[in-house]
């Protein structure tokens, strides 16, 4: 069983275990903590793999690293730029109006509280707690498909949805966790902690885990 009383144990395992594992995109654009390049990196991720929001980041950065130097590109440069990723065209679209946003309401500089962050078309909380967390360093808790699944899976919350995970992991997790929790999880999600089929064999936790919803497992 996975609750309080051992949760900082079993994410210093899965700390160590994720060494071994690509970071995702997102917490490698966060290494220079650039808030501007979190948010657009995390917009690109939505929907898209890792290696291709890796590859339209890298593009679009070296045009574009602020949001002054965004609204200079045509949209259409800016499509060309971040293609294939997920609904390019819409992306390109919210890039520049969010660029223009920040640069008329908050002087060009990123807003740093998940409110004001919301006020951003496109922008969902799941973006807004990855700037504040990985942007400002901030207390936040950022919940994807991963992290929602995993920790229904370890029974550490029972929750139905993703909103519904991230106040219920507001409640419970330690706050002292809540920044790494996103990134421990995801990395661990796309590499072990599969949706259908997880590596349990090779699981460091997995006499810790009741594995709620597991059919079946390798």
């Amino acid at each position: 069983m996975i609750d309080n009383s051992n949760i900082s144990d079993i994410l210093a395992i899965l700390k160590e275990e994720i060494k071994k594992f690509s970071v995702p995109i997102v917490s490698e654009v966060a290494a220079d903590r650039d808030p501007y390049k979190v948010l657009i990196s995390c917009v690109l991720s939505l929907r898209t793999k890792d290696e291709v929001t890796k590859r339209a980041s890298l593009n679009l950065f070296e045009k574009a690293d602020t949001p002054q130097k965004m609204i200079l590109l045509d949209q259409s440069d800016l499509e060309k730029l971040i293609y294939p990723v997920g609904f390019y065209k819409t992306k390109a679209k919210r890039i520049i109006e969010m660029s223009k946003k920040i640069l008329d309401d908050y002087d060009g500089k990123v807003p740093d509280s998940i409110d004001e962050l919301l006020k951003l078309k496109g922008v969902g909380r799941k973006t807004a707690n990855i700037v504040v967390t990985l942007g400002y360093q901030k207390p936040g808790v950022c919940v994807d498909t991963h992290v929602h699944r995993i920790s229904n899976r370890w029974g550490y919350v029972q929750t139905k949805t993703p909103i519904q995970t991230e106040f219920a992991l507001r409640e419970k997790l330690p706050e002292k966790h809540w920044i790494e929790y996103n990134d421990i999880l995801v990395t661990y999600g796309q590499n072990v902690c599969a949706p259908i089929s997880p590596k349990c064999s090779i699981c460091p936790i997995d006499t810790y885990c009741p594995k709620v919803g597991v059919e079946k497992h390798r």
